[in-house]
Parts: structure tokens; C-alpha cells; sequence
């Protein structure tokens, strides 16, 4: 895709988002409208009709959520997109799909503040909320965007690893990403890597939905064709049937963490800016390391050694990536758009190392000069 040769398009990150999508085989969105997060919604219903897929605008968030799963459970790649509100509507059903091992796409453009909050502003609250929204433990995949072509580039690979390893994954993006508008040169989909869930090869009468094997995913058929299928939220044995018996509740458990520990490599991405000879470092996601490559160019410029680290997947958290720096540098700069709280993660890591966080939630972003004035106290 660095080669893609094309027209160049003017998108913003909203809809490049969709693109991505449509791109990585989606064919199914249900969602409902809610700043900042809508234009996704729009798109999406004007762009699937024509490509033989299904929008529909459902009553609330929880029913949207409700419908993907369906759709995904049919075969159909599906996906939603929300902010802050309707993302806690959804995490029963975010639950769901965990529990049943059903892949989807969430989108969550986050929003400042709680509750209704501050609809029109940058935020990056719902960081520990899309990994321990939903109730009990639970495997999820968390990456995060943080420009146009982070946008439409990421969201492919969130398809990807929800169809390869069966699970629902959280995309996060921001006010400022998605509605930042920058050119973009889209690749054919010959040049994009898409990824499609194992289907069965074994006869149907053969078929356990929730076998285990060497990657821990089951193949996955979908309804409708042909195989027998016992979806429940309870906690279930390999034909899928309700289950208390200790051994098979702690066997699925996990397996269902199993698989994405061994995919952990493929899993885990970050991005690193001038790290190899840095004497101090930002780790930092989202919006907010746009503005830290900004400030980290500028201290190069003049004399400081500095360096960013950026983080594309937050859960399962990147513990090696973040660890190497944080033995490297003396110190390190976690700046966020919410009180503290990947710097939670960061600092836990390495009890010992120096981890300065920063912090801004006045719903403005934070700037390249205030990165830069805080790399300068390093």
C-alpha cells in the first residue's frame, strides 16, 4: 500500500474509515447517529446499498450492537460506529460477542468528558473502557488511529484480526482525527492483505463450533449453511451447549486468552521515531502523537535526543515495545487527552523507571509547543 498509485482523494478521517471498511470486506453496518462519530454512519449508508450490503440506522445503540452480531454470526463481515454514550450502551452486547466468539468491528471516536459531556471536542477517555467495559474477563483487541490514512490503513487490520482470531475489536479514534482532512492516495484492492474467517472443512455432523486446536480458534460456519449451531452467553463446551463443569469453564476460558497471547506478535503494533539513540521519549496514541512527532523533530533540531514511541494497539498492551524504552531513556513523557491513563499502563511495566505523565481535559488538544516545553524539563 506505500506504493499505491491513484487518484488522490481529500478525506477525512470518518471517511476514510469507510473506505478502509469496505475495502476489508465489510458488508453490514448498523449503527446510530451520534457526534462525532456520524459522518461514518452517512457514508456507510450511501456507499453499502451500492456494493450489496445492508445499512440499517437502528433505534438505539444496544440494538445496533445486537445486529452486528447477528449479521457477523451469518457470515457477514459487520461493523458499528459510536462515541462515548453509545459505546457504554454497547458493551453488554460487546460482552456477547466475546463470550461467543463472534468477530466484529467497533468503532468508538472518542469525545471529551462524561456523560454527554462535550460532543464537539477531542477526548481519549474510553481508553480503559474498550478494555474492561464489558463485565467479567475477557479477550479484545484495542487499536487506536491517529491520523487519515492511521484511518482507513488500521481499520483494515482491525477487520483482519477480528476475522482471524474471533473476536470483536475496538478501534478508537478521536474528534480531531476524525474530522481532520488530509490527502490520501487509495491502493487497489489488490494491493490490501484481507483476511476472511477459517471456515470448516470437517462434515457437519462432524462440526463443533468451539473445538479447540493448535491456534485456538475454531473455524467458524456460518448460518444457513448447513451446520448446527447452540449460540449462548453462558459459559459453554465445545458443541457450544451450556456448561458448570469446572474443567471445560476453565479449558474455554483460557483458550479463548490462549489465542490471543500466540498472536501477540501480529497483535501488538507500534510505530518508532528516532528511538535508536534517544535519551528521552514520548509513548504516546491517537491525535496526540501527531502533535509529539512535531515536538520530538523540533528537539532533535535542537540538540535533544528525543524520541516517540507510538502505540497502534493499546490492548493487548505492547509490554515488550514500551519496556525496551523505558530502559533505554532516563525518562519518558506520556501526554494523554484524559486524567492518566495509559500512563497507568507505561508505568506498570517498570516499577523503576521515570514516567512523566501529562495530561490535558478542557477539551482542546494538546499542542506540539506543549510537548516540546515538557521535553525540554526531561
Amino acid at each position: 500500500m506505500k506504493n499505491a498509485k491513484g487518484p488522490v482523494r481529500l478525506l477525512q478521517g470518518n471517511e476514510a474509515m469507510v473506505e478502509g471498511a469496505l475495502m476489508a470486506g465489510c458488508r453490514f453496518f448498523a449503527g446510530y447517529p451520534i457526534t462525532p462519530a456520524s459522518e461514518i454512519s452517512e457514508l456507510m449508508s450511501q456507499r453499502l446499498p451500492a456494493l450489496g450490503g445492508t445499512f440499517i440506522q437502528m433505534e438505539d445503540e444496544i440494538a445496533s450492537m445486537g445486529a452486528v452480531v447477528g449479521a457477523s454470526l451469518a457470515g457477514v463481515k459487520a461493523m458499528t460506529a459510536t462515541s462515548g454514550p453509545g459505546f457504554s450502551l454497547m458493551q453488554e452486547n460487546i460482552g456477547f460477542a466475546a463470550m461467543t466468539e463472534v468477530p466484529c468491528v467497533v468503532v468508538d471516536v472518542m469525545r471529551g468528558g462524561m456523560s454527554t459531556g462535550l460532543p464537539t471536542s477531542p477526548g481519549q477517555g474510553d481508553v480503559m473502557q474498550a478494555r474492561w467495559g464489558t463485565h467479567g474477563d475477557h479477550p479484545v483487541i484495542v487499536l487506536a488511529a491517529s491520523s487519515v490514512r492511521d484511518s482507513f490503513t488500521i481499520t483494515i487490520q482491525a477487520f483482519n484480526l477480528a476475522e482471524k482470531y474471533r473476536v470483536p475489536v475496538i478501534l478508537l479514534s478521536d474528534e480531531i482525527v476524525a474530522h481532520t482532512r488530509e490527502s490520501l492516495v487509495l491502493p487497489s484492492v489488490h494491493e490490501v492483505e484481507v483476511v476472511n474467517r477459517i471456515k470448516p472443512t470437517s462434515p457437519p455432523d462432524w462440526y463443533k463450533p468451539y473445538e479447540d486446536n493448535s491456534r485456538g480458534v475454531p473455524p467458524m460456519a456460518a448460518f444457513g449453511d448447513g451446520y448446527r449451531h447452540h449460540v449462548t452467553g453462558l459459559v459453554h463446551d465445545t458443541h457450544g451447549f451450556p456448561t458448570e463443569r469446572p474443567d471445560e469453564v476453565k479449558a474455554f476460558i483460557n483458550r479463548q486468552f490462549r489465542k490471543i497471547t500466540h498472536g501477540a506478535a501480529e497483535i501488538q503494533m507500534t510505530r518508532r521515531l528516532l528511538l535508536d539513540d534517544a535519551e528521552v521519549a514520548v509513548v504516546a496514541y491517537g491525535s496526540v502523537s501527531r502533535a509529539v512527532h512535531r515536538a520530538v523533530l523540533r528537539a532533535r533540531e535542537n540538540g535533544i535526543k528525543a524520541g516517540l514511541l507510538q502505540l497502534i494497539t493499546l490492548f493487548p498492551f505492547p509490554k515488550k515495545a514500551v519496556d525496551a524504552v523505558l530502559r533505554q531513556c532516563r525518562s519518558v513523557l506520556v501526554p494523554e487527552l484524559n486524567i492518566g491513563q495509559i500512563s497507568r499502563e507505561v508505568k506498570r511495566v517498570n516499577l523503576t523507571a521515570k514516567v512523566v505523565k501529562y495530561n490535558r481535559i478542557d477539551g482542546l488538544g494538546i499542542t506540539p509547543d506543549e510537548i516540546y516545553g515538557e521535553l525540554m524539563k526531561l
